[in-house]
Order: C-alpha cells, then structure tokens, then sequence
C-alpha cells in the first residue's frame, strides 16, 4: 500500500452491552477504552468500533448475496489483516467455538487478488468479514 491508512470508526448496535462488550475482548481480543452504561469504544485492530445499546428487533431480516456460491450477509464489516495473523486469527476463533457464517477459505487462489475470508456474527447479529490478500498491493486491483 503506498499510503498510510487512517483509522475508520463505524458505530454498530448491540441488544446486550455486557455480552458483547465480553466478546469483542476476549474472543475478537479488542481492547476497550471509553464506554458509557449504553456504549462500549474498541480497538477493532487499529480502528474505532463502539457497540451501542439498542434493543433487540422483533422484525430482523437476514439478506444475503451470492458470492462463490456461499450466502454473504448484507450489511457486514471487518478488517483486512497481514496473511498470518488471518490465519492465527482463524485458528483462535475455531478454539473458541465460534460459529462461522462461511468457513475461512481462499477465493482466487493462484490469481490476482488472491485472498482468505472468513465471516461470522458477533452476539447481537451483526455480520463480520476477515480477510486478508495474498499480496496487500493487490487489495483494489482488477
């Protein structure tokens, strides 16, 4: 990558402070900061993420969009990481019996933009992505 990215901050809601404010430290490994009885700040690796309190929806539809014939949610977020701690990362979330929405495997394998994703939900439903590319200077090549 040719510049220094700079950090993005992307507020999500959650229906239970405490449990998710639990998983995004001891599962996603995310440090805490700021946080309020209704909000939670984190170090989403290198980025800011608060969970706000908002109560869970009787009417939640799930929509996805076909991606290599698997199911991606719509919305999801999460963070491109080096190649080894994706892989690291994968391991650590298999030990802990996270539930995967898609199982980490590798799209474009051998091809431009080769790269590992993974996607599974936090404990109020929300859709997260991690990837990470083969070579980072291919992240926006066609």
């Amino acid at each position: 990558m040719k510049n220094k990215i700079s950090p993005f901050h992307l507020a999500i809601p959650v229906n239970n402070i405490e449990i998710s404010r639990k998983f995004y430290q001891e599962i996603l490994g995310c440090e805490a900061g700021r946080s309020s009885t209704s909000w939670v700040d984190f170090n989403f690796f290198g980025h800011q993420v608060v969970i706000h309190y908002k109560p869970k929806s009787e009417h939640s539809e799930l929509h996805t969009n076909p991606v290599d014939g698997k199911d991606v949610p719509v919305p999801h977020f999460g963070v491109i990481l080096p190649w080894d701690k994706f892989h690291g990362l994968a391991k650590h979330l298999k030990n802990k019996n996270v539930t995967f929405i898609i199982e980490p495997y590798i799209r474009f394998k051998g091809m431009v933009g080769e790269q590992a994703t993974m996607f599974f939900y936090d404990p109020s439903g929300n859709a997260l992505e991690f990837k990470a590319f083969k070579d980072i200077n291919q992240l926006f090549t066609k």
